[in-house]
């Protein structure tokens, strides 16, 4: 489909979804942000959902100016995914020792490693501006100045919540590796930081939703949340990279027979700021829970923990600002999913996946999110696909 356009206070709303479908809340979060001063444009991915502040899946441009909670508290989430050489063919009957293996390399939940993860200790993995990219660890927000320690044991952590590690099998069997992680608590902390910073601000007394609170270009206060933010990007790709290396170290070893090769990683954040121009104007584009869907951009839509997933490739539609989904989306909420839907229930929808089944995860269940293949038809003048997988394997905090 493409988008209906739905009228807001500044700018109108190009929804590429059915309006109806929405929430109310989240919809009222939309004209929310729509009021905003600054704001040039605003878009709403199929997968919309409310979020704090600003909604899930909604793509946000502003000149001079910039909302943290349009960003999300985790800044930098995002996904990894690479092809490997490895086929169905070569994949044991049991795979319950294989995600065994996956856990116990990678920290999972609130866990993280006894010492820091060494890249250069990594197969292939990249370490060039790593010294540096501690170093400006020094320069970021005091309040956060004495959680260097555990922000550099999480390196290389998955975290929890909607956050997952899966062996894939493509429409052709050919084995893939994906993983969805962000900044960890580190990127939490910032947000939650600077979002407080920003509502003490003169300028944001009175706006419909104090979450909304913004930045303005050219003051210490944007000049401060800049440097932090684009950092705590960093760290969460960062984390992903050295993830994404212990896991393809755990692969070698558990199919050293077969010798896998691996084609270059697909990353893509999909909480983050970047400053992108539109229309001959320089903007500030955040995206909560979008990917950048510029033309021939690589990207991963993943769905829930017994769907599938999406590699897709961007067809640079600027009405989105160049954006597509960053997954299937929720329908309800954590709380009303563990109301519904019990373990039997997961059991039933994880049925062959190797994955956890018990009370835990159930408000991770299939069933708590809209279906992935609307989703992907709905924006289909935003992406095209390159690939479906099938997770075999799901490592869930």
């Amino acid at each position: 489909m493409s988008y209906v356009e739905v009228p807001g206070a500044q700018v109108p709303i190009r929804m590429w979804t059915d309006p109806a479908t929405v929430e109310g809340v989240a919809l009222q979060q939309l004209r929310n942000v729509a009021t905003l001063p600054w704001i040039k444009g605003l878009a709403v991915m199929p997968d919309v959902h409310y979020g704090k502040g600003a909604t899930v899946g909604s793509v946000i441009a502003m000149h001079g100016a910039v909302c943290p909670a349009a960003v999300g508290v985790d800044i930098g989430c995002g996904m990894s995914a690479v092809k490997t050489s490895l086929t169905a063919n070569d994949l044991p009957g049991d795979l319950s020792r294989l995600r065994s293996k996956i856990e116990q390399a990678i920290p999972v939940g609130r866990g993280m490693h006894d010492d820091p993860v060494d890249p250069s200790r990594l197969h292939g993995h990249a370490t060039a501006g790593w010294d540096d990219f501690w170093t400006r660890f020094d320069g970021i927000a005091d309040a956060v100045k004495f959680r260097q320690d555990r922000a550099t044991k999480q390196m290389g952590t998955l975290g929890s919540g909607n956050h997952f590690i899966e062996f894939c099998l493509d429409e052709n069997d050919s084995v893939w590796l994906m993983l969805h992680s962000g900044s960890r608590n580190i990127g939490k902390e910032l947000a939650d930081f600077h979002i407080g910073e920003a509502q003490k601000l003169p300028h944001n007394q009175g706006l419909v939703d104090r979450d909304l609170a913004v930045f303005i270009a050219d003051t210490p206060q944007m000049a401060a949340y800049r440097n932090d933010l684009f950092w705590a990007q960093e760290y969460a790709k960062h984390n992903r990279a050295i993830m994404m290396a212990l896991f393809q170290d755990v692969v070698r070893k558990e199919f050293k027979k077969a010798r896998p090769t691996f084609d270059p990683v697909i990353s893509c954040h999909h909480n983050y700021v970047a400053e992108e121009r539109y229309e001959g104007m320089d903007l500030l584009v955040t995206r909560k829970g979008a990917i950048r869907a510029g033309s021939g951009d690589f990207g991963i839509i993943p769905g829930s923990m017994g769907t599938g997933s999406y590699i897709v490739k961007g067809l640079g539609n600027e009405k989105s600002f160049n954006s597509a989904s960053h997954g299937a989306g929720r329908k309800m909420s954590r709380n009303a999913a563990k109301k519904r839907f019990s373990t039997r229930d997961l059991e039933e929808q994880t049925r062959g996946v190797e994955c956890r089944k018990d009370s835990g995860v159930v408000d991770e269940i299939p069933g708590a999110y809209k279906p992935i293949e609307q989703v992907i038809d709905q924006q289909r003048d935003l992406v095209q696909v390159v690939a479906k997988l099938k997770q075999v394997v799901c490592v869930k905090g």
